[in-house]
């Protein structure tokens, strides 16, 4: 039977909606200054990664609006490429640390790349755009990130003005939260997977299947290995549990021992069985 990821999924659209209303309340109160329309794509060239809850819920919504066919094949194409650059590209980042160049200037380098998002279509507009991750929906007002303000160079805010700006870390550390609670519900092999980051390519090209999230199997269960046994007492030693010798018939809780015990019914406490 197919997990049920729904309740997840209206938790995360809800996050979403929160987005949405932080990017309209910031464009009432800079009239002119968000300049975000149909065909302007900026946004859809950054790079960014999702967390676990939206990586699901992007293949969901995919594969939902993209049954087998020409049209699909040609978004998972193009998703495979993007991942490839990606890859490259984050290489080269983790190579430049392992250089000791700093996280600040390997994050300027990375902000400056530009990858395609395959879900841009020809004509520079999102293919899923009601579906589009929380980082698109805030894409255009200034952005507060690691205790710095950020926004699109396309926008009318000015370089050292005073803006109202959104903590869009409070919003990603909720969407971590979630991912993790999700993962931590599941019967999986993989408990960190809560805590992964892809980017959009990744996340349109994986098959979140049983195998993937590790869910276990009656093959793993079977596998599993026992508890160890507790040590036996030896014989003539007293039992902790009854006081009587311990590996004597009169002992109810040593391997030797003959008494079982009832669960209490209705009508009365339990009692001891000789078998």
């Amino acid at each position: 039977m197919p997990l049920d990821f729904s309740p997840a999924f209206a938790r995360y659209e809800a996050i979403a909606a929160e987005a949405d209303a932080a990017f309209a309340k910031v464009a009432a109160a800079c009239p002119g200054l968000v300049t975000c329309g149909e065909g302007c794509s900026d946004c859809c060239h950054a790079l960014f990664d999702l967390s676990f809850i939206e990586a699901l819920y992007l293949n969901h919504r995919f594969n939902q609006a993209f049954p087998p066919g020409p049209e699909r094949d040609a978004i998972l194409e193009r998703a495979n490429t993007a991942d490839r650059e990606h890859y490259k590209l984050k290489r080269k980042a983790f190579r430049a640390g392992e250089q000791g160049v700093p996280t600040s200037e390997i994050l300027a380098d990375l902000a400056r790349e530009r990858i395609r998002c395959p879900l841009l279509g020809d004509d520079d507009r999102c293919i899923l755009y009601a579906f589009r991750p929380v980082t698109c929906r805030l894409y255009g007002v200034p952005l507060e990130i690691g205790g710095a303000a950020h926004t699109c160079g396309n926008t009318g805010f000015a370089p050292g003005g005073r803006y109202p700006t959104v903590r869009i870390e409070k919003l990603q550390d909720r969407l971590m939260e979630l991912s993790q609670e999700v993962v931590a519900a599941l019967p999986t092999k993989l408990p960190l997977m809560g805590e992964m980051l892809v980017p959009v390519s990744l996340a349109l090209v994986t098959e979140f299947d049983d195998e993937y999230l590790g869910i276990f199997t009656e093959d793993d269960l079977v596998r599993l290995p026992e508890p160890p046994a507790p040590p036996a007492a030896p014989l003539g030693a007293s039992c902790g549990s009854c006081g009587e010798s311990a590996g004597s018939d009169a002992c109810a809780s040593c391997a030797g021992g003959q008494t079982t015990w009832i669960l209490p019914g209705p009508d009365g406490p339990p009692q001891g069985e000789d078998k």
